[in-house]
């Protein structure tokens, strides 16, 4: 079964670096819609409804990356300092009272939604010649099916955590900077960094 968890997070992990590149897109588009705009004073019409696509599918397909990183923003100034076992319960039931409820709901809308754009052959009524827009809305059922996806493997990773009394493992990508395991990496310890506060604090003192 860990396996069959493990594949689920990769397939996240996947998607969620695919779209990623959309961010490095966004930037050159960007840049270079500011050029002709303000350079070659020659604007294109369709440049705002691109910018907003690409941002909107990054948003939307990022959620089940971060949900599989455990990245979610949550108010753990007490849940911190709960026991993995009170962690899962808590977490199971808001997963079950609140998350399958809202991302099922989020599918079949978005299911609705982008099915009515394809229908009509929708387009951007943003500016007078915008870009098709029901490629972009069907974006929105194919997240929430991701996200739904991944808030399963969630929900089970919950319950093996009831179980067992601690978290299973989850594949990890790029995080922010543990200091703890960068002072091990560079064998630095909090001394260290005393004795060189000492040293910087006397060289102030003794250049006054």
């Amino acid at each position: 079964m860990q396996k069959i968890l493990l594949t689920v997070d990769k397939i996240s992990t996947y998607a969620g670096q695919t779209v990623s590149w959309l961010i490095v897109g966004l930037t050159f588009l960007v840049t270079y819609e500011v050029f002709v705009r303000y350079a070659l004073d020659s604007p294109h019409q369709w440049a705002f409804d691109v910018m907003l696509q690409m941002y909107g599918t990054l948003f939307m397909m990022s959620g089940a990356y971060t949900l599989s990183k455990n990245g979610m923003v949550r108010g753990d100034v007490l849940y911190s300092f709960l026991s993995p076992r009170v962690q899962a319960a808590l977490d199971l039931t808001l997963y079950i009272v609140f998350f399958l409820p809202g991302v099922s709901a989020l599918c079949w809308a978005g299911y609705t939604y982008a099915g009515d754009s394809w229908r009509m052959f929708e387009h951007s009524s943003i500016t007078a010649s915008g870009p098709p827009v029901y490629p972009f809305k069907t974006i929105i059922p194919l997240a929430g099916v991701f996200i739904l996806l991944q808030g399963f493997v969630e929900i089970y990773r919950c319950i093996l955590c009831i179980k067992a009394g601690e978290w299973p493992s989850r594949i990890h990508d790029v995080e922010e900077v543990d200091i703890e395991k960068l002072k091990a990496t560079v064998h630095v310890t909090d001394e260290d960094i005393a004795k060189l506060d000492q040293y910087v604090t006397r060289g102030k003192g003794g250049g006054k």
